[in-house]
């Protein structure tokens, strides 16, 4: 009996807990109902959202007809190779043709000799047809035309009046030439004088040569003449040109008859304000080897120039100035001059006009 409870307990345990879960024969007590919350459109006429039209309405909308291939039904021939069949000598496709170049050869590649009925005919081929006479005239017009080219010009550098303690006098520095490129004749000529008459200068005759694309030797004659005193001849060796910075530069020697030994050295530069308005500034120089007391020289530098000139072109042959130049005597040249009863110094006014043509 007593195993036999044994047994049946664990059997009554599971049971019983099996029974305390079921709740379905419990009643549950119903709670109150709540109300439902009235809805605030009730009794309200809602009409239905108009609708937005469709803008593709009424078109058709079926899909493209594809586009017809110009080539179709076209028999396509397969393209052949322009080089098929060419050896193209072991090279790799892109590179460069084994073929001889100017380059294979020292200087300019060999060329086969002239045939001999090259040179058989007249220095000039024209002379077959219109006879050498006719053509040799004609040559020769060409050769002056072209390459042998003259023309003359005259430059009136300075002509001008000057006003100094109301003293007055005029300068004049004019030139010429006429030649070609390489050769030419120049003439020069400069002084200065007062309006009672007096006046002194000097002439020069120059055979010029281009020795550089800006640079002249010229050699030649100088002929002084005064109202009072010597008039010497001079031999001339100079020096004419356009230095560096666009100073043009006239340098020359002389070598009087007498034996005395003088140089002058003049420099002159452009400023362009505009394309009508310039400016030039110019320098003079001049020295004497040794005393030359009847010209009244002093051994050393014997005169300093210095001025500025203001220029308008009316036309480029023609164009009036205004400017200032100081001017004064030098060393030995000085004490002769003070004691000859004159002014070592000087400074005026000058109003001018530069032309050439």
């Amino acid at each position: 009996m007593i195993r036999l409870m044994t047994a049946l307990a664990p059997l009554l345990l599971v049971a019983g807990a099996a029974a305390a879960q079921d709740h379905s024969h419990h009643a549950t007590p119903a709670r109150p109902t709540q109300a439902p919350a009235a809805d605030p459109h009730a009794g309200h006429a809602m009409p239905a959202p108009a609708q937005a039209a469709d803008p593709h309405a009424g078109h058709d909308m079926s899909a493209p007809a594809p586009t017809a291939y110009p080539h179709a039904a076209h028999a396509m021939p397969a393209q052949s190779d322009p080089h098929a069949g060419h050896d193209m000598g072991g090279q790799s496709v892109g590179g460069p043709p084994d073929v001889p170049t100017s380059a294979d050869d020292e200087g300019r590649p060999r060329q086969p000799p002239l045939p001999p009925a090259a040179l058989s005919g007249p220095a000039h081929a024209a002379d077959a047809i219109w006879g050498a006479d006719q053509m040799a005239g004609a040559r020769d017009i060409l050769r002056r035309e072209n390459g042998d080219v003259r023309a003359t010009a005259v430059i009136v550098d300075r002509l001008e009046v000057g006003f100094d303690d109301g003293e007055e006098g005029w300068t004049w520095d004019v030139a010429g030439w006429t030649g070609g490129d390489i050769n030419r004749f120049w003439w020069k000529s400069e002084g200065e004088g007062d309006f009672d008459g007096e006046a002194e200068g000097e002439v020069q005759a120059l055979y010029s040569r281009a020795i550089s694309p800006f640079w002249d030797v010229q050699g030649g004659v100088r002929q002084d003449f005064r109202d009072d005193g010597e008039d010497p001849t001079h031999l001339v060796l100079g020096l004419q040109g356009l230095a560096p910075y666009w100073w043009e530069v006239d340098a020359a020697a002389f070598l009087s008859t007498e034996g005395d030994l003088t140089a002058r050295v003049e420099a002159e530069y452009d400023q362009r304000i505009t394309q009508r308005l310039i400016l030039q500034p110019r320098v003079e120089v001049e020295a004497s080897a040794a005393d030359v007391r009847e010209l009244g020289l002093g051994s050393g530098f014997t005169h300093v120039e210095a001025g500025v000139r203001l220029r308008y072109e009316i036309a480029k042959e023609f164009a009036p100035y205004v400017g200032v130049e100081w001017s004064r005597e030098l060393g030995d040249t000085a004490d002769f001059t003070r004691v000859a009863g004159g002014e070592p110094e000087h400074t005026r006014f000058v109003i001018g006009l530069k032309a050439w043509f």
